[in-house]
């Protein structure tokens, strides 16, 4: 047994994990790798003519297996496209249908892909997992371990990880989060995989690889398309301006793609599922500067106090905004110092102390209060 502990390493075949599996084996740690199966697309309602792409492919899953071989670490291939598909797709599809935005990537890493790997771990003998999120992991003097984001700003990732209770974290290795992306480049190199450092990075959901989300909602709604095409565009005062395509293909925020001519740029502000209205103003209507929050994760801290003041994210690529936190008999309110835009229910509120991230949940709804 290593004097370090035994890992089990999450590869997808990527730069980011094998340069992961292989500093931890050179540290001394005890490594085993594993490739999660998470999905196909024929089991996706896609046919199986369109080729795999992503962390899902044949090819990925050889050159994972072929960093393991040439450092002698065992490697194994994890089918869990049931446990995956279950809720992860279901979720995806369920959202969009209630007229909401998901993130199926938090929903992954908090309900299923962490959880595989504990249980996996577990059976393994394996003290800890690691992965290749750009994020860092540290226990706070008040005993809880926190999130913090990555050195690499540019790749931070601790916005999707907001969901990871206490025992997931505390068992949780993320050494990438203290690096540049161009060091990993420079690693892959030097560890004798040039390749990897000019392969691609997929941005796209592993399930929807040619970002394509509503032919995906059509292939795996029976009838959807019949179901929900030809609702109205109406603005905000109820008026009909014209017929949509179905609410699912919209979100809150979107200019391009409304197929609609008003004679000045028009906005989605509002989604209504109940009566198949999406409805359309401008830029300055989709100004919020309050939000309920919902199934709330605390990391840093395992409460707050009312009126916290604490940077928040309402999307991955956003900035934040100071804002203060609210306790609610139904979750949390926030209070933003100035107004945002483009508050989409079912994406992910992430809120920062710092580079901490104190905790996360789902926002429910964004509203002005003047």
């Amino acid at each position: 047994m290593s004097q370090k502990g035994k890992v089990l390493v999450a590869m997808s075949g990527g730069i980011d994990s094998t340069v992961v599996a292989l500093m931890l084996h050179h540290e001394g740690y005890e490594v085993i790798g594993i490739t999660m199966k998470t999905w196909d697309y024929a089991t996706s309602g896609g046919g199986t003519s369109k080729k795999e792409t992503g962390c899902c492919n044949i090819d990925s899953f050889n050159d994972a297996r072929k960093a393991a071989v040439d450092h002698g670490f065992p490697h194994y291939i994890l089918d869990i496209r049931d446990e995956f598909g279950d809720f992860v797709i279901e979720n995806f599809v369920e959202e969009y249908l209630a007229g909401r935005t998901p993130n199926p990537c938090v929903m992954c890493n908090t309900h299923i892909k962490w959880r595989a790997l504990l249980k996996r771990a577990d059976a393994l003998g394996c003290q800890f997992i690691a992965t290749g999120h750009y994020a860092q992991i540290r226990q706070h003097t008040n005993g809880r371990y926190v999130i913090s984001k990555g050195l690499d700003e540019t790749k931070d990732q601790s916005y999707v990880l907001w969901g990871l209770d206490q025992e997931l974290l505390s068992r949780t290795i993320m050494p990438l989060g203290k690096y540049r992306k161009t060091a990993i480049r420079q690693m892959a190199v030097d560890l004798g995989y040039p390749e990897l450092a000019k392969k691609s990075e997929s941005y796209e959901i592993c399930f929807v690889p040619d970002n394509d989300y509503r032919g995906f909602l059509k292939r795996r709604v029976d009838g959807l398309e019949e179901q929900v095409n030809g609702g109205w565009f109406v603005d905000k005062t109820g008026k009909k301006l014209g017929k949509h395509k179905g609410y699912p293909f919209y979100t809150v925020g979107q200019r391009k793609g409304l197929e609609i001519a008003l004679g000045k740029p028009a906005y989605v502000t509002a989604i209504n599922p109940d009566n198949n209205t999406v409805v359309l103003g401008e830029e300055a209507d989709l100004d919020q500067n309050d939000m309920l929050v919902g199934k709330i994760n605390w990391i840093k801290y395992d409460s707050i106090s009312d009126g916290m003041e604490a940077i928040t994210k309402i999307r991955y690529k956003d900035k934040g905004a100071v804002s203060n936190l609210y306790n609610a008999d139904n979750g949390l309110r926030i209070r933003f110092y100035e107004n945002v835009k483009s508050i989409a229910p079912g994406q992910s509120a992430v809120f920062y102390e710092g580079d901490d991230v104190i905790g996360g949940g789902v926002i429910q709804r964004g509203e002005l209060v003047l």
